[in-house]
């Protein structure tokens, strides 16, 4: 069957909603109809489709944090514990294609907006350019991670079997240049931010982009802000590289110019995906088998030592101690043979495992957990992370120690919304615990490595391709692993694989990156 092929195509993706859903779709389909099933459609269901295409990226879902991070990247950062195994450092082929089918289905959503927005009159397009512009933030959300977990990918080209005609035999994508990439979403962010302050939403769209936007629940100026904190993220990401070499004078515009540059600064301004209704087809009631089944929620002794040893107020919201441990947090050590961490974690029913694991009532069996976008804390930690490189140490330390205070409040946030209450609530920390805290932290020695330590703690496994990437941007936190004489990887990959598909059904374009194509390529943007 011809969906066979163009399911595994990166520029063929034309997607069916429902291969990848549940069959409960009554809710949805009266937001969205799927162009690949009708002949007509329009810009307001298509942006509808786009965000709920890419919901496995934003909520916690099964294959994404099972199949995917599980593996990956919460061990390549050690936001987990784990037995150690066999070439444990080796991403595997189900995760890589996972996740790589998943965003060219929604890249194949974003391409069928475009065509339905350029077909429409002038008119038309003014009125409704909000839902464009609105769809380009975040589709260059997704591609930025997508970008940081592989390089160079298909992209200006994919996506377009439709737009196409149906032609396989010129919609076979080229891979576009990763810096390329990067240089082209940076440029549009600007310009967008640019459109979005001169903009008013018309009346006449005002209600159905409220109702069609999951995200911001058609707020202009949470769009602003995402816009924004998405360009100082990315900017930020390539400032070392001698290829954007106007990065960090860019920064210091949008840093220093709040009126026009508006930034996620305190958690009420967080671009996140709630749930609303968590019966619905956009939910986190996977979350709890994505992470307890094979013990994917055990807690490493790193985070848990760091925690532990500088009295963190976010430990008990984080974090449950384990049966055994008499109240006490006990973190994995990831230097002991597989054997004795899973003997460790098994415990026996006379002796329960004192291994602690992630707060089940805060996180996993939380159905209301939601979909983490931006956050004011990474915005403050990237504030800081520029002023101290710029030399502004006092105005560093007031961003970082913001930073810290937000991600204090959003742990208490994320217990606050659960419905559930097996571990029940800690108790709000004082201001006292709060200001002692980031006394233990200090300032002022290795900064930079105080600033990533807090993104580390705070991005945990919620944004965790955001967190790998600034974990090999700044090097920071450092970690060590048991590996064996027998592992073919012996080292943290610094990006992952391409899929076997490529190769398979895009062999042509798929040569022209095949030498960069392992994963000890670093990408452009990490030079440290």
């Amino acid at each position: 069957m011809k969906i066979n092929k163009y399911l595994v195509i990166a520029g063929l993706f034309t997607t069916s909603l429902t291969t990848i859903t549940s069959c409960k779709m009554d809710s949805f389909d009266e937001v969205y109809r799927d162009p690949s099933k009708v002949t007509e459609t329009t810009i307001e269901k298509q942006f509808a489709g786009l965000q709920y295409n890419f919901r496995e990226f934003v909520v916690p879902t099964y294959r994404n944090y099972f199949v995917t991070l599980a593996p990956t990247i919460h061990r390549y950062i050690q936001t987990i514990g784990w037995s150690n195994g066999a070439n444990q450092l080796t991403p595997g082929m189900a995760a890589i294609a996972d996740r790589w089918d998943r965003y060219y289905q929604g890249l194949a959503q974003f391409r069928e907006l475009e065509k339905v927005y350029n077909a429409v009159p002038e008119a038309e397009k003014t009125e409704k350019k909000i839902f464009y512009l609105a769809a380009k933030i975040f589709f260059y959300d997704q591609t930025q991670q997508q970008v940081d977990l592989h390089g160079d990918i298909p992209w200006s080209e994919a996506g377009k079997l439709s737009t196409n005609g149906g032609d396989y035999a010129v919609s076979y994508a080229k891979y576009d240049k990763a810096q390329d990439i990067y240089a082209v979403m940076l440029a549009d962010l600007k310009a967008i931010s640019a459109e979005l302050n001169a903009m008013t939403i018309p009346t006449t769209v005002t209600q159905s982009f409220r109702t069609q936007d999951l995200i911001n629940s058609g707020s202009l100026d949470l769009w602003k802000r995402y816009c924004n904190s998405l360009r100082l993220r990315m900017l930020t990401r390539v400032s070392q590289s001698p290829a954007f070499s106007t990065a960090s004078q860019e920064i210091g515009e949008i840093i220093n110019n709040q009126s026009t540059y508006p930034l996620v600064l305190v958690n009420d301004e967080n671009i996140q995906l709630d749930i609303f209704n968590n019966t619905s087809d956009i939910h986190s009631r996977d979350f709890q088998d994505a992470i307890e089944s094979w013990n994917n929620n055990i807690a490493g002794k790193n985070m848990i030592d760091h925690m532990v040893s500088n009295a963190d107020p976010r430990l008990p919201f984080m974090f449950e101690p384990g049966q055994g441990a008499e109240g006490e947090f006990v973190g994995l050590d990831q230097s002991l043979t597989g054997a004795v961490q899973a003997t460790l974690i098994a415990g026996t029913p006379a002796n329960p495992s004192t291994i602690a694991i992630y707060n089940r009532s805060t996180y996993s069996r939380n159905h209301n957990f939601p979909g983490v976008l931006v956050t004011a804390s990474e915005v403050n930690f990237l504030i800081a992370e520029y002023q101290s490189r710029t030399g502004n140490t006092g105005s560093a330390k007031t961003s970082f120690e913001n930073g810290i205070k937000e991600s204090i409040d959003f742990q208490q946030r994320l217990r606050a919304v659960s419905n559930n209450s097996l571990i029940p609530a800690p108790a709000a920390p004082t201001t006292a615990a709060i200001n002692t805290y980031i006394t233990n932290i200090g300032w002022g020695t290795n900064n930079i490595e105080l600033i990533a330590t807090q993104k580390w703690l705070h991005l945990n496994i919620i944004q965790s391709v955001e967190n790998w990437s600034e974990v090999r941007r700044l090097n920071y936190p450092t970690f060590a692993f048991r590996v064996e004489n027998s592992d073919i990887q012996k080292e943290v990959p610094v990006k992952w694989n391409l899929p076997q598909s490529e190769q398979a059904y895009n062999l042509e374009n798929y040569n022209t990156v095949k030498d960069q194509d392992n994963v000890n390529t670093k990408l452009f943007w990490d030079v440290n």
